[in-house]
């Protein structure tokens, strides 16, 4: 019994943290237990509800409309890309024709040289003396005198055409720092487009076969899914053009019906919305942009309400689709990716604005 309580003597008491060591184990057994909840209610989460059809749909619509976007950017980053890249060939050319002129002034100034060297090594009395023929001396050294006039007209056109030469070359570093940041603003735009059309596809991708069919048939109802390939050509009855001109650009759009939306193509196998009305335009003999923010500016601005045949009709607030308008309220357009060259209601779209090409 003496042992046994002198054993329960021995026994080391339990001692509880406190201070700085109470602390760290309180926050060890609350991340233990947060750790512990965490997964008990992993297995138990839900996962991200699927997206409805109709909000498939929203997504999807807003998708292609901000490709559209993207894509009138990439046309116009594109047009300026191509045009800074002709005026830095133009410029290279400029400057290698101007050294080439100077390497010929340059020529000529060491002939001059040479010359003068070869007759006006003497002192010029010396040689009068020593000349068996004095008229021929003072012949001679009057077209020295001529010579360096000459040379000198040679050095100060060689200093003007190396200022030259400085000044296109110069010229030229800075056009082909600005075609490199075209060609970065374009690289961004298509990979912008090639994005929002891919999230495009992958979202479709969710829908059923049945629903995938409805939201199509529901898009082509929208964008005037009714024209095909039949339509091509005036139809009777359909309103005239104001001239000659606008007909053969409204003509151009029945014939491009049915060809497939591709975004940056400007035909004749295919078009993206802008590229259409230039294309349909230039067979009239027009010249238009490139860009719907820069068509809308290429004529005489008009009202809904005086729309004629062969009119440019533009949308949403930021300018971003066009289409030609054919009378009736309707218009011949590229309406999206899927959507091949249609007609279509002017008023499946917000209508920004109309312009009169000719």
């Amino acid at each position: 019994m003496a042992a046994h309580r002198k054993s329960a003597h021995r026994k080391p008491k339990q001692r509880l943290f406190t201070g700085p060591a109470a602390r760290t184990a309180a926050t060890l057994a609350l991340a233990g237990a947060a750790s512990a909840t965490t997964a008990a209610g992993a297995g138990a989460a839900h996962a991200e509800p699927r997206p409805t059809p109709a909000q498939v749909k929203t997504k999807v619509d807003r998708l292609y409309h901000d490709a559209e976007v993207a894509t009138e950017k990439y046309n116009g980053a594109k047009e300026k890309a191509a045009a800074t890249a002709k005026a830095v060939d133009a410029l290279r050319d400029e400057a290698a024709r101007r050294t080439e002129r100077l390497n010929t002034s340059r020529h000529d100034l060491g002939s001059l040289a040479t010359a003068q060297y070869r007759t006006g090594g003497l002192d010029p009395a010396v040689q009068l003396a020593l000349s068996s023929d004095p008229d021929q001396y003072l012949q001679r050294a009057a077209f020295l005198d001529r010579a360096g006039d000459r040379r000198a007209t040679v050095l100060n056109g060689i200093r003007r055409q190396l200022t030259e030469v400085a000044r296109v070359r110069a010229r030229a570093e800075e056009e082909i720092g600005t075609l490199a940041a075209r060609q970065a603003d374009l690289k961004r735009h298509k990979a912008r487009i090639i994005g929002k059309l891919s999230d495009a596809r992958r979202l479709l991708d969710t829908l059923t076969g049945a629903q995938r069919a409805d939201y199509e048939r529901a898009a082509d109802a929208r964008h005037g899914g009714g024209a095909s390939h039949a339509d091509r050509g005036f139809p009777r009855g359909s309103a005239a053009a104001p001239n000659a001109r606008a007909a053969q650009a409204v003509g151009f759009a029945y014939g491009a019906i049915g060809k497939p939306y591709v975004w940056g193509a400007t035909g004749p196998s295919s078009f993206d919305c802008s590229g259409l009305t230039q294309a349909a335009w230039r067979a009239a003999g027009v010249s238009l942009p490139r860009t719907t923010y820069t068509q809308i500016n290429a004529g005489q601005r008009v009202s809904r309400s005086e729309l004629a045949p062969g009119d440019l009709v533009f949308f949403y607030s930021g300018i971003s689709h066009v289409g030609l308008y054919i009378g009736g309220g309707r218009m011949i357009h590229a309406p999206r990716p899927g959507a091949p060259v249609r007609i279509a209601p002017l008023d499946e779209m917000p209508f920004a604005g109309a312009t009169r090409v000719a």
